[in-house]
């Protein structure tokens, strides 16, 4: 058997990170079986789905690099098969008309809260044997209900859950098309998991309630069953559901966080599942290593320091070009100009073991691209008279250095020692005037990279103010 899952969202917002970990861990499974994953966009609810959110999706699918073998498929576009498969089932009867008005439905389910009991349906528009149906009444569009089986349970043996068994008498005859006849979700599903030969449903565990059903549908079409696994929730700090109100949830979010695409697949890959106490690992070594077995039935929580702390690890492995193409957007923001300066790879070269995310690496990186004035505080502190008296002396060694690092640290050396201080009396003033920050890397590289005419430049415009 070729092993095919699949991805399905719903195009009613951005693609939400419990998402992203659905579709990583069923793209894993299936390159893992050396099998194939499909994108599916599930956009039969009309009032919600939107052209937009379709592409958010696709976007974000792009960004995180989890490659689809087939699809983009679209439910809207499948509405023939769907209608097909619904008139054969009114025809064989494992589906009927159910002419039932809002108004009655809320008395059912006012009578039976009355009675203590759980608010169903009542199947007065069920087919039996020798039963007498209600008066079709005039001018009723009917929804069709799926004829569920009454007696005996549903069971399966989710992949991550263990056994799990639902009594048909808690289910309902479950609606499968609208008046309008468009079919609802768990049909949809279930005929497209059908139809696409879908081997293995990996999804939320938010969909456990749906499975019993799906897996009665399924049943009543002939069609063979997946195997079912569903994935633990991710919790916020605080172990509540993740929201957008209060939670970073999106995929975008992370990407205007600075997270790097492979460090948040990291991080989602660890919520839930585990190989030993391996915390930082590539993408390819998680389809190693992956299976459905050594995933937790318990909700995850989502531990932002961590995630950094992974992103942190990812931007010291990543290659240098690459992290810059990354970050040049970030520096832009900032009203840098990258092309007027040094080497943006470089820059990142020696930045980037000192941050956790893009934003920060943008942030520490753009003295390079301009100049600005230490704040009044730095400014009171190290670029009083005595600070600049200094820092003058010192410009007229800079103009006669060798520019390269060494150099510039054997003038600093034999700077302090000519003037009995310590280091920091020059470096200090230094970063000041040259950077308007104190938190650089070491000096000498600092100004080797920014070259000796942009120095010259900066400390005279400090020295003349």
């Amino acid at each position: 058997m070729t092993v095919r899952t699949r991805f399905a969202p719903s195009p009613t917002g951005l693609l939400h990170i419990g998402g992203v970990r659905t579709a990583l861990f069923s793209w894993a499974y299936a390159r893992k079986q050396q099998g194939v994953f499909v994108l599916r966009i599930e956009d039969t609810d009309l009032e919600r789905s939107t052209p937009e959110s379709v592409q958010a999706i696709l976007d974000g699918m792009h960004w995180v690099g989890l490659g689809y073998d087939e699809g983009p498929f679209y439910q809207m576009q499948r509405m023939d098969r769907y209608k097909a498969v619904l008139k054969d089932m009114l025809v064989t009867g494992t589906a009927y008309h159910c002419y039932c008005s809002r108004e009655e439905l809320d008395q059912m389910r006012a009578e039976a809260e009355a009675r203590g009991e759980k608010p169903r349906y009542d199947r007065r528009w069920r087919p039996e044997r020798g039963k007498q149906l209600p008066e079709i009444p005039a001018g009723v569009a009917p929804v069709i209900r799926f004829r569920n089986p009454i007696d005996g349970v549903v069971a399966w043996d989710d992949a991550v859950k263990g056994r799990i068994e639902i009594g048909n008498a808690e289910l309902d005859d479950l609606i499968i098309a609208r008046p309008d006849g468009t079919p609802t979700y768990n049909f949809c599903v279930v005929v497209d998991d059908w139809d696409m030969g879908i081997s293995h449903v990996i999804r939320g565990d938010d969909h456990v309630n749906n499975t019993p059903r799906q897996i009665n549908i399924l049943a009543a079409l002939g069609a063979p069953l997946p195997i079912y696994g569903h994935l633990p929730m991710i919790l916020n700090a605080d172990g509540q559901k993740m929201s957008k109100r209060r939670d970073a949830v999106s995929v975008v979010d992370y990407s205007e966080q600075g997270i790097l695409p492979e460090a948040l697949l990291n991080y989602l890959a660890r919520l839930g599942w585990g190989h030993g106490d391996e915390e930082f690992f590539t993408l390819e070594q998680f389809v190693e290593w992956f299976d459905l077995k050594n995933v937790s039935p318990s909700p995850s929580r989502f531990d932002r320091d961590k995630m950094l702390w992974i992103n942190q690890q990812h931007m010291k492995a990543a290659d240098n070009a690459r992290l810059a193409e990354l970050t040049r957007p970030f520096l832009t923001k900032l009203g840098c100009d990258t092309e007027q300066g040094p080497a943006l790879p470089a820059v990142i070269a020696m930045l980037k073991e000192r941050v956790s995310n893009l934003v920060d690496l943008a942030a520490q990186a753009g003295y390079f691209y301009r100049h600005e004035a230490a704040p009044a505080e730095l400014a009171a502190q190290h670029l009083n008279e005595e600070g600049r008296a200094r820092l003058a002396r010192f410009r007229a060694i800079l103009a006669q250095t060798e520019w390269e690092t060494a150099a510039l640290s054997a003038a600093i050396k034999t700077f302090v020692a000519a003037e009995g201080v310590k280091m920091p009396l020059i470096a200090m003033p230094l970063r000041a005037a040259v950077c308007g920050t104190t938190q650089t890397p070491s000096i000498d590289q600092v100004l080797a990279l920014l070259g000796q005419q942009e120095v010259l430049k900066r400390l005279d415009a400090v020295l003349n103010a």
